[in-house]
């Protein structure tokens, strides 16, 4: 079919292939691909442990779809994520003849099913290197999702989990890995098992309440300083600033106040403790710092540089966390484009570019984990960083950050 757009890269290739009559090609890229059942949502929630196979009505195949060919979530379908190789070996002689894949769209073929034709798939599986798209490079939508505006925006300022976990950046009607994939990772990294718990989680992000505290309020010291003094601050003059805020703030405290019951005053805080506080925050400051310097050095930052606010490390896990609720049916497709705005407009509230967002998310991630070893956690934000300042088909070279 001249003039079609595939939706990514992998569709590109099945439909070549098929139109070069190639259909070992066509099996060499269907076993990169990643494979997508849809299945009945109730009857997986009544067993997750269970794949079914639901032959069409029409012609008694058995359809599977790659990512790019996914429709919209709907409440009652979902999808399960398999391999060319699970198919092979979960077939039988009772399953239907033809595996259908992308049926009704010029990438579909209609393989049979014997026992040799399944021998070949392993074969081809084998002979893959790779399965999925490649994590850390940019993989996008150029069908089926928006690639400009402000929902692409939004989108955009959650790029680097998109591009870290190999999704695609813009997919709004987001599947993930698959219905049951998507729901353990949100009960195993967030505890999350069901729409109120999503929607609290996701609330709490888009108030930047996860980060912590303290480190915006030691940046936030910093960033009144540089407009006060309009020039860069001094370590060591910032950390006497977060001494005096928080002496004076724990004077304030126990002044005396006029309230409807009368004067109040409360009980001053332990000295052990407010100082205990003082030197956290001063510790806080020089692991700030020294990140900093490793960014300027690495080229996340410029040269003179200093990232404004972390809220940005939530800006960003909100932008996704709005598709994961979705990918697990926690949520609707008008929920998730909500809170991917919402996302959009916060991160334009805190920063003023697509690398000063990036410094913000990445000091973060590394405050959280990495603990100042320069490890893997801060090696692949960096790589993501770079990636998605560089590589022409990044949102961020193609997207306006106003």
């Amino acid at each position: 079919m001249t003039g079609w757009t595939a939706p990514s890269a992998i569709e590109r290739e099945l439909h070549g292939a098929k139109e070069r009559g190639d259909w070992s090609g066509y099996l060499d890229a269907l076993a990169r691909a990643e494979l997508f059942l849809p299945q009945s949502r109730a009857r997986v929630d009544a067993d997750p442990r269970q794949a079914r196979f639901h032959p069409s009505p029409q012609d008694g195949s058995l359809a599977v779809w790659t990512r790019g060919m996914l429709p919209a979530p709907d409440a009652d379908t979902v999808f399960l994520r398999q391999s060319l190789a699970w198919f092979a070996n979960a077939w039988d002689e009772r399953d239907p003849a033809h595996l259908a894949v992308n049926p009704g769209t010029p990438a579909e073929a209609y393989l049979t099913t014997t026992p040799a034709d399944r021998a070949r798939w392993r074969a081809h599986w084998d002979a893959a290197t790779t399965w999925g798209p490649e994590p850390g490079a940019v993989h996008a939508l150029h069908t089926g999702g928006p690639l400009h505006g402000p929902v692409a925006h939004g989108l955009a300022v959650g790029a680097h989990l998109a591009v870290l976990n190999g999704e695609f950046w813009n997919a709004l009607g987001y599947h993930g890995k698959g219905y049951t994939r998507e729901r353990e990772r949100l009960r195993g990294s967030w505890g999350i098992t069901d729409a109120s718990g999503w929607f609290d989680v996701l609330r709490r992000m888009q108030n930047a309440e996860v980060v912590s505290p303290v480190w915006e309020f030691a940046l936030r010291v910093r960033r009144v300083l540089a407009s006060d003094f309009a020039g860069p601050v001094e370590v060591e003059h910032w950390r006497h600033a977060v001494e005096y805020g928080l002496r004076r703030s724990a004077e304030q405290a126990v002044e005396p106040k006029l309230t409807p019951e009368g004067v109040t005053i409360a009980e001053p805080r332990p000295v052990a403790e407010l100082e205990g506080e003082i030197a956290g925050v001063q510790r806080l400051i020089g692991r700030i710092a020294r990140y900093e310097q490793r960014f300027r050095a690495d080229g996340l930052l410029p040269e003179g540089g200093w990232v404004r606010s972390v809220t940005g490390w939530d800006h960003g896990r909100a932008s996704q966390m709005a598709r994961w609720g979705l990918g697990a049916r926690y949520c609707t497709v008008e929920d998730t484009e909500r809170a991917v705005l919402r996302a959009g407009e916060a991160a334009r509230g805190s920063y003023r570019s697509w690398e000063e967002l990036s410094a913000g998310y990445l000091l973060g991630r590394c405050l959280h984990f990495d603990e100042e070893e320069f490890g893997e956690w801060y090696t692949s934000s960096l790589a993501t960083h770079l990636t998605l300042t560089t590589d022409p088909a990044s949102p961020w070279l193609n997207i306006p950050w106003r």
